[in-house]
């Protein structure tokens, strides 16, 4: 891939009327004594993580998103800022500013002005909002008023209105409750929807706008996508938040959407001062488009408006992850499934300009590729090489350019332009060229037969100082899921377990995928139900076995750390093996049967175990920790958010103290504020430390 990074300067105007300078290696940082010293959480913290792209219509700019963590003093928050490359990578300036947040950036048909959400001020009050600015220069306003907020939002494509969604505020008593703290909570009583509303964009694009609201009833919006005309939405939508429900199911519907200038006619007969702008019912026509048994989501309208492209799990529910590819025309009538993608778990992000070709991400193996899957027949085409990680995709709508981010093992992602019919990848961006990156633990694939005979793969990363012919503690790391995945991922960034850290101090690092894992299928990621804790971890210790074969892993020092099903096989395997050093389990499931009770998604469990508990207990007790915890003789730490509703903390609290009672070593860490994983920088980094001092107090020399 091509590097074609410049330090020409040019001039852009930024929100809240920030003047700033800019060059093409505008992320400028100082060095930390870190680079010097080799790899520390510190250092991995000052990677900053690319979230979201998006490219002009005609393909001239790129906006991306970059979040950057703020640690001094009390801070402990990630902040993201937009910023704006030229798509042959001359340009490349920060183009938000300030204490407040800017995200999802999106180009106007025109190209020449750019939006993006951001939320001002402080407390309740505040809420995410629609910005819009012209692309060069002028002063940001905010566009929308919307009384909640504003959850994703996109351009009509002439122009002249924005569409956005969000949660339906509360009612007026509903406020008063709460003000004067009788606000009860009815459990499954209070359900809550969101709706789509569109605001028009005045000639000036210079204040705020009254919205109206298209959609009503029942219903929770999901993606959406305009006609090219301009006259109708394309939506996905579920008959509640709750996730046990909403993951189960799913429609898609069109409504149609009013007019700017009959948006503009029914704000000014609403008799209120357009300077105070409110929220309108202006309900649209709706249409049912696919109604079934499944799951159906993302719709994407075709360019030539005949189309309708949107991923489903078929005809039943599926809670184990299948996205096949469907089209329907428009106007209604049978829907056809495309050629099936190599993972059947396709991400579309929009169609090619002849409406003959969609255009998706999808995880296969352990990397991740951008594919082109035809209208008709079955050539799928690979546009990216399936090595490496490629992500955040975004289309040119009048150009044959799309823009992506792109990362491998040794490389921290950056932004890339290419041609949809080409091969060849322009690198536009290189972010963290100020930071002096230190020598790195290799990382290379290996392939295993478990027991039964299936293949697996696993990532391992051997330590920095390797020499061969010397052996080293090895940790065996479990992703969460089951059906996570661990793919080519840059291995010096922030995660909950920073990878180069622990090899920088002498660890082997094996990341298996077992069964059950996404990017080997739908037949392989659905290996694991009924079957917790029995092939999965037979998958795991196998590759361990592997690593210690080739005299790179040493028998007398093997550590397991995992989160959230990782986490899981870390309790359990405790329980089934006495040859780990040490543990620690990250937000993991020790009673499925209280777990299937209190986690705030118990029908994914419930999918995975077959039934309930009381129609299949044999099961729940076979593949609980909990039933086995009299066997445990390893030392293993517990760690937990005091916020998780995904694993309730009482997982870890149940393991810990019967751990206390067996008198077996331990310690339990919870994070405040926290849910299922830590979203603060501070604790980030503190995860990956605490389990360092506990792995090293148990490493022999």
């Amino acid at each position: 891939m091509k590097n074609n990074i410049s330090k020409t300067v040019f001039r852009i105007s930024a929100i809240f009327a920030l003047a700033i300078a800019f060059s093409g290696n505008a992320f400028s940082q100082s060095n930390s004594d870190d680079s010097m010293i080799g790899w520390t959480p510190e250092l991995s913290m000052q990677f900053r993580r690319i979230q979201g792209t998006a490219i002009s219509p005609d393909g001239e700019y790129i906006a991306y998103v970059v979040n950057t963590p703020l640690m001094e003093g009390s801070d402990s928050e990630f902040q993201t800022h937009i910023w704006i490359a030229t798509a042959d990578g001359s340009r490349n300036t920060q183009y938000t500013r300030g204490n407040f947040s800017a995200s999802a950036p999106a180009f106007s048909p025109d190209s020449e002005h750019l939006s993006f959400i951001s939320k001002r001020g402080e407390g309740d009050s505040a809420k995410s909002q629609v910005w819009v600015m012209p692309l060069f220069g002028g002063e940001a306003r905010q566009l929308t008023d919307a009384e909640n907020n504003v959850s994703a939002y996109k351009w009509s494509p002439s122009g002249d209105r924005i569409a956005f969604f969000m949660q339906d505020p509360f009612s007026e008593e509903r406020e008063r409750e709460i003000e004067e703290k009788r606000d009860v909570i009815l459990v499954d009583q209070q359900p809550r929807f969101s709706h789509l509303h569109v605001v028009p964009m005045s000639d000036r694009i210079s204040k705020s706008s009254k919205s109206v609201q298209i959609t009503a009833g029942e219903l929770v919006v999901g993606d959406f996508s305009w006609s090219p005309d301009g006259e109708e939405i394309v939506f996905s939508h579920k008959p509640t938040a709750d996730l046990n429900v909403a993951n189960q199911h799913g429609d898609i519907s069109i409504v149609t959407v009013p007019s700017s200038s009959s948006i503009i006619e029914a704000s000014a007969n609403d008799g209120t001062d357009i300077e105070e702008p409110k929220e309108l019912l202006h309900l649209g026509q709706v249409r049912s488009l696919v109604a079934g048994n499944g799951v159906e989501s993302s719709p994407f309208w075709s360019p030539d408006g005949n189309w309708i492209a949107y991923t489903s799990s078929g005809s039943e529910p599926n809670l184990i992850s299948l996205n096949d590819v469907y089209v329907i025309p428009s106007s209604g009538g049978d829907n056809r499934m495309l050629v099936e993608t190599p993972n059947r778990s396709a991400n579309i992000a929009g169609w090619s300009k002849d409406s003959d070709e969609l255009f998706l991400t999808e995880t296969i193996g352990t990397g991740r590729a951008i594919i082109g899957l035809p209208l008709r027949g079955d050539n799928i085409r690979t546009i990216t090489p399936n090595s490496g990680v490629a992500g955040n995709l975004s289309l040119a709508r009048d150009s044959d350019r799309f823009t992506y981010t792109w990362e491998s093992t040794d490389k921290p992602w950056d932004i890339f332009v290419q041609g949809t019919n080409s091969k060849d990848a322009n690198q536009i961006t290189n972010i963290h060229a100020e930071i002096e990156i230190p020598a790195m633990g290799k990382t290379e694939l290996l392939n295993w037969t478990a027991p039964d005979g299936k293949e697996i793969e696993g990532l391992l990363t051997y330590p920095i100082d390797y020499q061969e012919g010397l052996s080293y503690p090895i940790i065996l790391n479990v992703h969460g899921g089951p059906s996570g995945v661990y793919t080519e991922r840059f291995t010096g960034g922030p995660d909950i377990y920073m990878a180069q850290y622990f090899v920088q101090n002498g660890y082997a690092i094996l990341r298996p995928n077992p069964r059950g894992s996404t990017g080997y299928g739908y037949e392989f990621r659905e290996a694991t139900a009924l079957d917790w804790g029995q092939g999965d971890l037979q998958d795991l210790l196998a590759g361990l076995d592997l690593v210690i074969e080739m005299g790179i892993g040493d028998p007398d020092n093997q550590f397991l750390m995992g989160w959230s099903y990782g986490g899981y096989i870390t309790s359990y395997a405790v329980t089934q093996t006495d040859r780990f050093n040490a543990a620690s389990m990250g937000a993991g499931l020790s009673n499925l049967v209280s777990m299937s009770t209190t986690t705030d998604i118990r029908d994914y469990l419930i999918e995975h175990m077959g039934d309930f508990f009381w129609e299949n207990l044999e099961i729940y007790q076979r593949s609980s920790a909990i039933n086995h915890i009299q066997d445990v003789v390893t030392p293993t730490q517990v760690i937990h958010g005091q916020e998780d509703l995904r694993v309730p903390i009482g997982q870890s609290q149940e393991f810990y103290n019967s751990l206390k009672w067996l008198e077996v070593d331990t310690e339990m860490i919870i994070y405040p504020r926290t849910p299922h994983g830590p979203r603060e920088p501070k604790f980030m980094m503190d995860v990956s430390q605490r389990i360092m001092t506990w792995f090293e107090k148990y490493r022999v020399n």
